[in-house]
């Protein structure tokens, strides 16, 4: 096997790697930034704090992501930014505000807090919305027509309230009381959206795209992916079954298992992503591109990976008193 052939391959799984990782980490505190204004003035300070340690360094996964689509794969990442340019707008116009509000509602008068929560909200929503949209623009391989943009918007739709399930099953882990309650209701109203839309996009996908419906319709293939959505089906059932007993527990004080939501959501986040990674693979512009004709020259991956390693290596080890860390802590 050349390493024309591997090298790519490397790269695609290392950029998927980097996308799925943003998924789950950055996808809980985008959640918690979505359901914010169902909280009162009180409880949003409290989900602002529990999302406080890691907010900021969880997006950077996101631009880890694009620049390795940047230097490994220089052909395909000119013409998926040219289609995704505004959506791609949007999504950093709603990560800025986000940033900038999650700053500067700390900082602000009584009488404009609100207004900064409101933006915190606004651009949470903003960038998940966007990050659906350009899913679905990819799924349908950036056609410009009426049916891929209104495919496109319920991606969008349906990422959006999968945030907001992370984002509410975090917050069952992560805080108790009349929070914790809430948290426990925003699950279950945001899981029965995020299934409906699961359903929604599982069932499109193939109809707007025939190579992919090839690839999971076509025998073997079918018997050997059945476990995926089995297994998605499975989690949701789980919870399903699980957040009623939650909230009762919780109303009794007692908050055992209060990890099941959150864990239960990253693993259909993990199922979900595996499978459209499947869908995908090898190609990295539906209809039009490879992995293989979109790389860039082997000397030239060979050069960024072992740069990559080295700065891994490097960075493992300077001592923990300059690097630091801070642990996640339940918010009280």
């Amino acid at each position: 096997m050349s390493e024309a052939y591997y090298l790519p391959a490397v790269f695609a799984g290392l950029m998927a790697l980097a996308m799925l990782v943003y998924v789950v980490l950055d996808g809980f505190d985008l959640g918690v930034g979505i359901l914010l204004p169902l909280a009162s003035d009180e409880e949003k300070d409290l989900m602002i704090a529990s999302i406080g340690p890691f907010w900021d360094a969880n997006e950077t996964w996101l631009v880890l992501g694009a620049g390795l689509l940047l230097v490994a794969f220089p052909m395909a990442h000119g013409i998926v930014f040219g289609a995704l340019y505004l959506p791609v707008l949007v999504m950093l116009v709603g990560l800025i505000l986000r940033g900038v509000a999650f700053d500067f509602r700390v900082k602000a008068q009584d009488p404009h807090k609100p207004w900064w929560n409101a933006a915190f909200a606004g651009g949470s929503l903003l960038a998940a919305l966007a990050q659906g949209v350009m899913l679905g623009r990819y799924l349908t391989g950036f056609a410009d027509t009426s049916t891929s943009w209104l495919f496109s918007l319920v991606v969008g739709i349906g990422l959006a309230l999968a945030y907001a399930l992370l984002g509410a099953s975090w917050l069952v882990m992560k805080t108790h009381g009349k929070l914790q309650a809430k948290a426990i209701r925003w699950a279950r109203l945001s899981l029965y959206g995020a299934g409906t839309a699961v359903a929604a996009v599982s069932l499109v996908t193939p109809l707007a795209n025939p190579a992919i419906a090839g690839k999971w319709f076509a025998l073997p293939q079918f018997l050997l992916l059945l476990p995926l959505p089995l297994g998605t089906l499975a989690l949701f059932a789980l919870l399903m079954a699980s957040l009623p007993r939650l909230a009762r527990r919780q109303a009794a004080g007692n908050d055992s298992f209060c990890w099941l939501p959150f864990a239960a959501s990253v693993g259909i986040v993990l199922l979900s992503f595996w499978g459209l990674a499947y869908s995908v693979f090898p190609e990295i512009v539906l209809g039009r591109m490879t992995i293989w004709q979109g790389a860039a020259d082997p000397e030239a991956l060979w050069v960024i990976l072992w740069a990559r390693s080295w700065c891994c290596l490097a960075s493992s080890a300077t001592p923990p008193s300059l690097t630091g860390c801070s642990g996640a802590r339940r918010t009280s």
